[in-house]
């Protein structure tokens, strides 16, 4: 779980405000500020590039960066390309954009570009995520998954994310699209791994090497941990798509609060404290 002198991880929900107060984003760019430097934004995941790279340039440079590059990486050859990974050591933070996390993965994934992010990232860099950059975050990803609306069945494909937190696995959009049954049911195939549901414009900043988060934005967290697990059965799905399981540990995580990912528990405020 502990990845010592790694920089920390803004991992967010998706849907971020970006016209009133934009507290997570604002937080993002005042931790940027610490060590200093460019501000990159990996587009990658988007269709978009253009567009939703530059409202968050835009966005950035009004929060006070010094310097924010768009890095359009749309094929594995640029990813490839010294042009883009030798200016990732000179980064103080990169922000990855909502999008498609499968893209993301099949693009960046194994690359000279994401080996560089990978070394900066363990010497301090401050690396951010919405949405499917939020996805891509732990080794353990959700690929893809229908949530349980109606008469759909719950069907969820585990893939590899980029590693950066490990035996965690991140849904995004969380109560806002219903993803608690798919969670779950992620939770019950991988019970080692602790389930990280985030609600949309909420993210957990990760501090410390990886050791424990704490929530910001306006919404909640939910954590399944599985780890304790007295018994699971995953029916058939030819029969049904229905879990059997008990002695799973839920928590939901609060603006303000804190979580010890090594310890699995909730870190409580002491009296008199405002955090």
């Amino acid at each position: 779980m502990t990845n010592k002198g790694s920089g920390d991880l803004f991992i967010i929900g998706g849907n971020e405000d970006k016209e009133g107060d934009l507290e997570i984003l604002s937080i993002f760019v005042e931790d940027t500020k610490i060590s200093g430097g460019t501000i990159g934004v990996l587009t990658t995941p988007t269709g978009y590039p253009e567009e939703v790279g530059g409202e968050y340039q835009d966005i950035f440079m009004k929060l006070g960066a010094s310097k924010v590059d768009l890095l359009h990486i749309d094929t594995r050859e640029k990813a490839e390309d010294e042009s883009f990974t030798k200016p990732v050591n000179r980064l103080s933070a990169l922000f990855i954009t909502g999008g498609d996390q499968n893209r993301l993965s099949s693009i960046i994934g194994g690359t000279t570009f994401f080996k560089e992010v990978q070394k900066a990232w363990q010497n301090g860099m401050i690396i951010a995520g919405t949405s499917a950059g939020a996805a891509i975050m732990s080794r353990h990803m959700i690929v893809s998954g229908k949530t349980k609306l109606k008469h759909d069945k719950v069907h969820v494909e585990i893939g590899v994310g980029f590693g950066f937190l490990e035996d965690v696995v991140i849904d995004q959009h969380f109560s806002q699209r219903a993803r608690f049954g798919r969670l779950l049911y992620a939770i019950a195939q991988n019970p080692q791994v602790i389930g990280v549901g985030i609600d949309e414009n909420t993210a957990i900043w990760v501090k410390d090497g990886g050791r424990y988060f704490e929530v910001i934005g306006e919404h909640s967290v939910t954590v399944i941990d599985g780890c304790k697990l007295s018994f699971v059965d995953i029916a058939d799905e030819a029969e049904s798509d229905e879990v059997t399981i008990t002695g799973v540990q839920m928590h939901s995580i609060a603006k303000g609060y804190q979580f010890d990912l090594e310890n699995r528990k909730l870190i409580k405020k002491e009296k008199g404290s405002t955090q």
